[in-house]
């Protein structure tokens, strides 16, 4: 068995990290917090969706381990729809759709966990 080359400590800004637009969402934006080049086994990334924006429903091929910080938004998974907020935990299985929807208080914003490796986004209906 071979092993991973070990990876060195890293203590970044987050707010130093550079955000993309996500466009595939409305109003959400992505940064990558620690990647692959960082991390051999699993990447965290930060979304934030403003007030009323959101994801449409899609599937990714790879699971979802997610913390909410901060805001409200409705988060359906499969065929159930959950309303999360701040200090919530949510888990997404790999090829569950999924889509989210902000609320209109405030942005919506949460960590989001996944395994290094290649991931296949599949959009399943363009509307938030």
């Amino acid at each position: 068995m071979s092993q991973k080359p070990e990876a060195n400590p890293v203590v970044t800004a987050a707010d130093s990290l550079p955000r993309q637009v996500v466009a595939a969402g409305t109003g959400t934006t992505m940064q990558v917090l620690i990647g692959s080049e960082q991390a051999p086994n699993f990447a965290m990334r930060r979304f934030t969706m403003e007030p009323g924006g959101g994801m449409p429903l899609h599937t990714n091929q790879v699971e979802h381990e997610q913390f909410v910080l901060r805001g409200r938004a409705r988060v359906r998974i499969g065929g159930e729809t959950h309303e999360v907020k701040a200090g919530d935990v949510v888990f997404i299985p790999a090829g569950v759709p999924h889509d989210y929807v902000a609320g209109d208080e405030e942005p919506f914003e949460f960590l989001c966990l996944v395994p290094n490796g290649p991931d296949r986004i599949e959009i399943l209906d363009a509307g938030c």
